[in-house]
């Protein structure tokens, strides 16, 4: 950690991590479901939500490591879009397949 610039990057780092696992622990709530109803298109909302989990730890890490370099610019701006778009298209998938 470099004591002028605090601890962005480990909070940012921190904070994808923890959405990453909330994403995840809603994935295996979704596969126990789907277990539940001998799968089929129930496992839709499964593969979608195990994708934006590891999109999210993805992201994560790569901003993660963006902040961590001496000159950190701002976060790509298609980053929360494609986050939001994955997290969209996971509870519709939901709404519709379970």
């Amino acid at each position: 950690m470099n004591p002028a610039r605090g601890a962005q990057a480990e909070r940012t780092g921190l904070a994808w991590r923890r959405t990453a696992l909330a994403a995840a622990a809603c994935t295996v709530l979704l596969l126990h479901s789907a277990a539940q109803r001998h799968w089929g298109v129930a496992l839709v909302p499964v593969l979608l939500s195990a994708g934006t989990s590891a999109l999210l730890a993805a992201f994560g890490t790569l901003r993660e490591r963006a902040l961590r370099t001496p000159e950190p610019g701002p976060a790509h701006p298609a980053l929360p879009a494609i986050a939001s778009l994955a997290v969209t298209a996971t509870a519709a998938s939901v709404a519709i397949f379970h």
